[in-house]
C-alpha cells in the first residue's frame, strides 16, 4: 500500500486535495470518479518501505538495465503514431478489445519507445484509467488534439472511427508539410554551394591575383570592378570574425525573439507579408485550421473547446490571436463566420463557405471541402514556388561567381595587350 496526494474537480467545478493510500495509482482514479470527482493529478507521496521519491504507479513498470540511458522525453516519432493510430483503428473495428489491442501492438513495435509507450499506456488502461486519460500521461507524444479526439470517441462510443479519422488527418498534415520541406532544399543547397564558392574566392583566389596584378601592372590603375571586388575581399580576410559573429548572433536573436510572445507574434505576422512565401504560409494557415476545425466537429468535439484546440495547435501567432477573437465571439453566442471575417486573416471564399455550413447545419463536411481545396492550392504554390526559386538561385550563384571571374581577368587581358605592344 503507498499513500497519493490528488487535485480532482467536484461537481460544482471547484479544485479539491487530499490523500488516500491504495495500492496503485488507477485505485485512486477509480476512488475518486466513484464519488463523483474528476482527477487532474495523481502523484504518489511514499511507498512504505521504498523511498519516497516521485515514482509512476504504471503496473508492470520494467527496471532500466545500468546501460539503458534515456537522453529527454520519450516521444513516438510522427510516422510510428500514424502508423500505431491505423493499426489500432483496424484492431478495434475487427472485434478486439483495446488492451488487447494494446498489448497486440506493444509486441509487434520494434521502437523501442513505442513499444515503452504502449506498454505504459495499456497498464495505465489496465489499472483504471479511461484511454484519453492514459495519453495525457504522455503528453510529448499525444498532443491535446490527439486525447480531444479520443475523449470524442470515448463518449460518442465510436473509436474506431475516431481512430480512422486521426490517421487520415496526421496522413494529409504531414504530407502537406513534408512537401513544403522538400521544396526547400534545393534552393537551401544552392544557396549554401553560392556563398560556400564565393567565400572561396574571396580568401584563397582574389587575395592570389592581387599579388599577380601589383607585380605586373607596373602602377597602373585597376578596372573599377576588380578594385570593388578587391576592397570587398579586404574587408572579408579583415573581419570575417566580426562577420561570422553577427550573423551567430543574428540567429541567436531570432531564436530568442521567436520564444517571447510578442516577438514570435511579429514573426508570424512578417510571414504573411512575405512576398511570394506570404502565400504559401498563409494557405497552408488556413489547410490546417479548416482540416483541424473540420476534424474535431465531425468527432464530436463541442465548438468553443475545438477552436481551443485549433488555436493550440495552430502553429502561428497571427492565427492562434485570430482563433481566440472568434472562439470569445462565439463563446457571446455569435457565428462562427462573422468573427472569422472580422479577423482580416481568411480570404471571402473561406467565410462564405463557413456561413454555408453553420446555416445548412454542415460546418465539419464544408472545413473539410476547404482543407481539401487549399490542400491542392498549396500543392501548386510549392509547385510554382519550385520552378521560380531554380532559375532565381542558378542566375544569382552565375551573377556572383561570374562577377568575380570577370573581374579578376579583365586586368590580365590589359596586361597581355600591353605585352604584345
Amino acid at each position: 500500500m503507498a499513500q497519493y496526494s490528488y487535485t480532482a474537480m467536484n461537481s460544482a467545478g471547484k479544485e479539491v486535495k487530499g490523500t488516500m493510500t491504495a495500492n496503485k495509482e488507477g485505485e485512486v482514479n477509480s476512488a475518486l470518479k466513484a464519488n463523483g470527482y474528476f482527477p487532474i493529478e495523481i502523484r504518489e507521496v511514499s511507498a512504505g518501505k521504498k523511498s519516497k521519491e516521485k515514482v509512476s504507479a504504471v503496473a508492470g513498470k520494467k527496471k532500466r538495465g545500468l546501460f539503458d540511458i534515456q537522453i529527454g522525453a520519450v516521444k513516438i516519432p510522427p510516422k510510428e503514431l500514424v502508423l500505431f493510430t491505423r493499426q489500432l483503428s483496424i484492431l478495434l473495428d475487427a472485434g478486439l478489445p483495446l488492451i488487447r489491442a494494446l498489448r497486440t501492438l506493444e509486441k509487434q513495435a520494434r521502437n523501442k519507445p513505442v513499444k515503452k509507450i504502449l506498454g505504459e499506456t495499456a497498464d495505465y488502461v489496465e489499472g483504471g484509467f479511461t484511454f484519453s486519460e492514459a495519453l495525457t500521461k504522455n503528453p510529448k507524444s499525444f498532443d491535446q488534439l490527439y486525447t480531444n479526439m479520443i475523449k470524442a470517441g470515448e463518449s460518442a462510443g465510436a473509436m474506431e472511427v475516431i481512430l480512422g479519422r486521426l490517421a487520415s488527418f496526421m496522413e494529409k498534415l504531414a504530407r502537406i508539410l513534408a512537401k513544403i520541406k522538400s521544396a526547400m532544399i534545393y534552393p537551401a543547397a544552392v544557396m549554401s554551394v553560392a556563398l560556400g564558392v564565393t567565400a572561396f574566392l574571396m580568401v584563397v583566389i582574389v587575395p592570389k591575383f592581387e599579388k599577380i596584378f601589383s607585380e605586373l601592372m607596373n602602377g597602373m590603375p585597376l578596372p573599377a570592378l576588380t578594385t570593388f571586388v578587391m576592397n570587398i575581399s579586404k574587408i572579408f580576410m579583415a573581419y570575417y570574425m566580426q562577420i561570422g559573429g553577427a550573423i551567430v548572433g543574428l540567429i541567436i536573436i531570432l531564436k530568442i525573439t521567436k520564444k517571447t510572445k510578442k516577438g514570435r507574434f511579429l514573426l508570424d505576422a512578417l510571414k504573411f507579408r512575405m512576398p511570394v512565401f506570404g502565400q504559401l504560409v498563409s494557405k497552408t494557415s488556413i489547410t490546417r485550421f479548416a482540416r483541424t476545425f473540420g476534424t474535431l466537429l465531425s468527432s464530436g468535439v463541442p465548438v468553443l473547446r475545438a477552436l481551443m484546440i485549433v488555436r493550440d495547435t495552430a502553429g502561428n501567432g497571427l492565427v492562434e490571436k485570430a482563433i481566440q477573437k472568434v472562439h470569445d465571439a462565439v463563446k457571446e453566442g455569435e457565428t462562427i463566420a462573422a468573427p472569422l471575417a472580422a479577423t482580416k486573416i481568411f480570404p471571402d471564399m473561406v467565410i462564405s463557405m463557413v456561413e454555408v455550413g453553420e446555416e445548412t447545419g454542415k460546418l465539419p463536411e464544408m472545413l473539410e471541402k476547404i482543407a481539401d481545396t487549399y490542400e491542392e492550392e498549396v500543392d501548386n504554390a510549392v509547385d510554382a514556388l519550385t520552378s521560380l526559386l531554380e532559375p532565381i538561385m542558378i542566375v544569382f550563384m552565375a551573377v556572383v561567381v561570374g562577377t568575380i571571374v570577370i573581374a579578376m581577368f579583365m586586368p590580365l587581358i590589359s596586361i597581355m595587350q600591353n605585352l604584345g605592344g
